[in-house]
């Protein structure tokens, strides 16, 4: 019985149709043999009138053959290899083809070597069948194929203080600054990864740096006051990200001075940073959304209410009352409960002096005084300062109150130094910077002024007043103040 086109029901087991193949052919035939309509044949047969279509038309191409599995309305499994490479090939190219461009490439080289033509579909089943990973790696590279297909391991430390993370975030929400100005601020964060515990966090405005991870981590170790926050010691191993501050030669000689381990995530690998990312998450939020100056895309600005001291207070209650008291849903207890376990003694630097290494950055060197030890335009005292007159010393200090320095000797600690004016007070190295910020705006407003004055009273404008005398023990020319990296001028 012959079937039409080229395939044949006979006895030649060589071209013999698989059953698939069969059972589609007996149902075309009451089109192509007693003319039923393909609608009504795909209503009674409960097949889509499309996939009766093709194979109507793969039959006729190609016969029997045309409905088997392996050849199913295409024609590619029949064409020239090199020609079904081709086309594999071209379509993993990056950046991306179209498929008409894909099957206009082929078929030009298909006719220069007199190969049978391809059809936009059939080139279409070429590139759709290409494995989806194959894709992703040849066109989107090895970090998308890895994210995309690579199991992920989620590993958590066996103990509290075993491992701990740190990362940056920028917040969701303006806040006022030491000049009233609104400014986005940042919020570091060491996390402990047994028991998802804050160990320390430290808000700032500016941009991350060493000495801000350094105020985080000292805010972790060191023991805090009261009860509701016990986390503190150092940890085994301090688990980072490949920022300039995470890389520095400060954080490196600190683990070396404590004792830990620093350990980096892999580039362009976020996933092992997921679990204080979230936390970050649950602080924009939760938190945030319900604070004045709050920022939401697609909305205007909100005006800043809230001081920077006053974030980070909120957070800070945030953090005690609300996160390390609520259950976690991986570790299945509170922080809380997960840190302090049943009771055990974290490993501890000797003296806060010690632990300082983390946060007070060594200064040019200076030279004492008769008056003290001059430093960011401040004056600095003690009486123990009086046998180290014209010696060379370091200063380190604490940017967050800088009325009180830490006066070092040939590496050797002598003293603590005041600065009398603002002893009973609070001054910060931004507030140094604002008053500085403060002198050129006025400064600037002063040379408007005399500009005015300039154009229309030429004379006057020119006359300069005379220098004010110079005492006798003063250099003529005062050198000008350098700053330091960390100083942020």
């Amino acid at each position: 019985m012959t079937a039409g086109g080229s395939g044949t029901l006979t006895g030649d087991t060589a071209s013999t149709p698989d059953q698939t193949a069969l059972v589609r052919w007996q149902i075309l035939r009451r089109h192509t043999e007693e003319g039923v309509p393909l609608t009504a044949l795909a209503a009674h047969e409960g097949i889509g009138l499309r996939t009766l279509q093709r194979w109507h038309a793969a039959h006729k191409r190609d016969g029997i053959d045309g409905l088997t599995t392996a050849n199913r309305g295409t024609t590619q499994r029949r064409s020239t290899p090199e020609l079904v490479a081709l086309i594999e090939g071209l379509a993993l190219l990056k950046p991306r083809l179209p498929v008409a461009t894909i099957a206009r490439k082929a078929n030009r080289v298909a006719a220069n070597h007199d190969w049978p033509p391809l059809s936009y579909s059939t080139v279409r089943s070429i590139t759709t069948g290409l494995d989806p990973g194959m894709r992703t790696l040849a066109q989107q590279g090895t970090a998308a194929y890895r994210d995309t297909y690579e199991l992920a391991w989620r590993h958590r430390a066996e103990r509290p203080n075993a491992i701990w993370q740190t990362d940056h975030t920028e917040l969701d929400i303006l806040v006022l600054d030491a000049n009233l100005k609104p400014g986005r601020p940042w919020l570091t964060t060491i996390m402990d990864d047994y028991s998802r515990a804050i160990c320390g966090y430290t808000i700032f405005l500016g941009a991350p740096s060493a000495l801000n991870t350094a105020l985080a981590l000292r805010q972790g170790i060191w023991p805090k006051n009261g009860a509701g926050w016990p986390m503190c010691g150092i940890p085994d191993i301090l688990y980072v990200d490949h920022g300039s501050d995470f890389t520095s030669n400060h954080l490196t000689q600190t683990a070396k001075d404590l004792h830990f381990e620093i350990t980096y995530s892999t580039v362009a690998r976020p996933q092992g940073r997921g679990k204080i990312e979230r936390f970050f998450g649950t602080v924009n939020t939760e938190l945030l959304a319900e604070l004045p100056g709050h920022l939401t895309r697609g909305y205007t600005p909100p005006a800043p209410v809230l001081t920077l001291k006053e974030l980070d207070a909120a957070i800070g209650r945030f953090i005690i009352e609300d996160y390390h008291q609520r259950k976690h849903p991986e570790i299945k207890a509170t922080p809380h409960q997960a840190w302090v376990g049943d009771g055990w003694l974290p490993r501890l630097p000797a003296t806060m002096d010690e632990l300082n290494l983390l946060l007070l950055t060594v200064a040019k060197p200076r030279i004492v005084h008769r008056d003290g030890v001059h430093f960011q335009g401040l004056r600095y005292v003690s009486p123990l300062l009086a046998a180290y007159v014209r010696e060379p010393v370091v200063v380190r200090y604490d940017p967050r109150d800088i009325t009180e320095i830490r006066v070092f000797h040939k590496n050797q600690f002598i003293c603590k130094a005041v600065d009398p004016d603002h002893e009973t007070s609070t001054l910060t190295l931004k507030d140094i910077q604002a008053a500085r910020s403060a002198r050129r705006e006025l400064r600037g407003q002063i040379n408007q002024r005399i500009a005015v004055v300039a154009r229309h009273l030429p004379d006057l404008a020119s006359a300069k007043p005379a220098p004010a005398p110079v005492p006798d023990d003063q250099p003529t020319q005062r050198p000008k103040l350098r700053t330091y990296l960390e100083d942020d001028l």
